[in-house]
């Protein structure tokens, strides 16, 4: 698939992967998951229960003999019916499609800065079904002026941390939460490219309606680029 511009700066950045959780595991631990509409197996336990997610995930881990569990970029998802904050009553404007990288690991696991960049919000979203503590990072590279966001923390993550600080890439910027503070989920990071942030401030939709979807794909590009987890 043909890129555009500004994804075409995103996949030069760098030649090499670039991390986001803990550089101790590597990306030899890494394997994909399906978490669509189409996974049969999620007919097996109950989606609403993020201990059921838990373990779902650990069991699939441990069956792959890996440590991290990734994927979801444009991935249809029913998980979200379970949130009133997403359901919706049109299919067309149910937002159910994912926009960023979930990479499933263990709870306060260490997220890192993914490039170079400074706090421009940090929130704490507890609607359920959302990210729960968040930060988006601001960056500048050439003249492109663009941010990630980093989703589903601890507390702890957002608790000593001001608009403005600095951190460089590959420096730990937050720990994993648990279901008690990250929307309900299994732990989890959602990690978000976002060309144009649109004022908001400490959040973003993470998932889009199939209506805008063309929008959110063009302002959202694949994190892949950055992270190159997927060949």
């Amino acid at each position: 698939m043909k890129l555009n511009p500004f994804e075409s700066f995103l996949d030069c950045i760098s030649k090499t992967p670039l991390q986001v959780i803990d550089k101790k595991m590597p990306l030899s631990g890494y394997t994909p998951i399906d978490i669509s509409n189409t996974n049969k197996d999620l007919l097996n336990f109950d989606v609403s229960s993020s201990s059921d997610w838990e373990n779902y995930i650990e069991e699939f881990l441990k069956k792959q003999n890996k440590q991290v569990a990734y994927g979801g970029y444009l991935e249809k998802r029913n998980l979200y019916d379970r949130s009133a904050y997403f359901k919706n009553l049109s299919e067309d404007d149910k937002r159910n499609i994912h926009l960023g990288i979930d990479l499933w690991c263990k709870e306060k696991t260490k997220v890192l800065a993914v490039l170079k960049g400074k706090v421009h919000s940090f929130n704490f979203n507890k609607n359920h079904g959302d990210y729960g503590p968040t930060i988006i990072l601001e960056h500048k590279i050439a003249d492109y002026n663009f941010y990630t966001l980093y989703g589903h923390l601890s507390k702890n993550s957002i608790q000593n941390l001001n608009v403005g600080d600095i951190f460089n890439k590959g420096e730990v910027i937050a720990e994993l939460g648990d279901a008690s503070v990250n929307g309900d989920y299994a732990p989890h990071l959602h990690f978000q490219i976002i060309k144009d942030l649109q004022d908001y401030r400490g959040d973003y939709p993470g998932v889009s309606s199939f209506k805008d979807l063309g929008f959110y794909k063009q302002n959202c590009p694949n994190p892949n680029l950055l992270l190159k987890i997927i060949d």
